[in-house]
């Protein structure tokens, strides 16, 4: 599915510069060594964590973009930092549980 489909059928922010990406699965996690260890390119990735440590473990795993849930404010320097490293930050008020939902009704597989 394309990165810009997923963002008008959930209703999501774009925080950073947005370029044409690819999803092919999603991954939720908090926790970096969980992510580093196994997700996949191509992922989108839910978590609540804002900190600029994010940035370099999505751009290390070439994830397609970083999903902010709950309505978590996303520093500034993580954002600039994003945009340096092209890694995409978006975000919603909803919940990462409702949004997992939200993912699998429009047919996107873990």
């Amino acid at each position: 599915m394309k990165l810009q489909e997923l963002i008008e059928k959930l209703d999501l922010t774009v925080l950073t510069k947005l370029e044409e990406r690819n999803v092919e699965g999603a991954f939720i996690t908090d926790m970096l060594s969980d992510l580093m260890a196994s997700a996949k390119a191509g992922n989108i990735w839910l978590t609540v964590q804002t900190h600029k440590n994010i940035i370099s473990a999505a751009n290390l795993l070439d994830i397609s973009a970083i999903l902010i849930s709950s309505g978590k404010t996303v520093p500034q320097e993580t954002i600039d930092l994003a945009n340096r490293f092209h890694v995409i930050i978006l975000s919603s008020t909803r919940s990462t549980f409702e949004l997992a939902g939200k993912l699998i009704e429009v047919g996107l597989k873990p």
